[in-house]
């Protein structure tokens, strides 16, 4: 059995109907998870969402701001939302799927000052990394199968930026981040399912600013979306794909879908 699994910071899901529907047609995923749907449950778009052919949907969402969803063409089992860091702030859910767990996370950006002290945001996002790497260290078990995904809002790898050294003081790719994430990562032993097969000295972006008038041209961007699998998992991992021309698509977000194929 074949299981395609796609992640995306959709930015809105109520304002991009045709970018989403574009990615369904293109990707064809079986899973989609959206970051920032900034919908509340009761306003989400069900019926387009079912019209896509996702007949399995949990949302957990809030007005304006973050949201999650998972949507399935397979039956999602024990769904549920999940509050970080003491904030009902709609940022993590999970649920499983033909018997694998689906993790769908939103990070915290962490404003613009790289300092928890001057940066009450920043401070936010340290602590609720830090959060992660405890709880997954408390649920690692062997031979678990899940699958981690989302918008991490951190940029790992020298080459998940254009530049390292211009970034290094730059939220996103300091090292305070970068080390927490790590931890997160080592916590359960996660496979960075796309630079499993996208070696490390190769460039890879997912997100490029709003503020960059020709994004392609400049190409000054960051892989702040990951897609994460347990060891156990490892085996089945068969291609994985950043949609760097989703960028360019009209009405688009800011960030690009990825996408993982799986061979169960």
């Amino acid at each position: 059995m074949s299981l395609r699994i796609a992640t995306w910071n959709i930015c809105g899901v109520r304002r991009r109907p045709e970018p989403l529907a574009r990615l369904v047609r293109e990707a064809k995923p079986d899973v989609l998870c959206l970051q920032e749907t900034k919908a509340a449950d009761d306003v989400f778009p069900h019926a387009a969402i079912a019209a896509l052919g996702f007949k399995h949907v949990f949302v957990h969402g809030m007005k304006g701001y973050n949201g999650l969803a998972i949507l399935s063409r397979w039956p999602i089992k024990n769904a549920t939302g999940r509050d970080c860091v003491g904030r009902s702030d709609c940022r993590y859910a999970h649920a499983t799927i033909e018997g694998i767990e689906i993790h769908n996370c939103y990070v915290p950006a962490g404003g613009d000052v790289p300092d928890p002290k001057k940066n009450d945001k920043f401070a936010h996002k340290l602590a609720f990394l830090d959060e992660m790497a405890e709880w997954w260290s408390g649920r690692r078990r062997r031979n678990a199968k899940a699958i981690l995904v989302g918008d991490l809002n951190v940029a790992p790898l020298e080459n998940d930026v254009w530049s390292h050294k211009q970034l290094l003081n730059v939220v996103s790719h300091t090292p305070a981040e970068v080390d927490r994430l790590q931890r997160w990562r080592q916590a359960h032993d996660w496979i960075d399912a796309v630079r499993h097969f996208v070696p490390p000295e190769q460039k890879l972006f997912s997100w490029w600013s709003f503020r960059n008038r020709d994004w392609a041209a400049s190409d000054r961007g960051r892989r702040l979306d990951h897609i994460w699998a347990t060891p156990a998992l490892a085996g089945a991992l068969k291609s994985a794909k950043v949609m760097r021309e989703a960028r360019g698509w009209p009405d688009a977000s800011d960030h690009v879908p990825v996408v993982v194929d799986l061979k169960l």
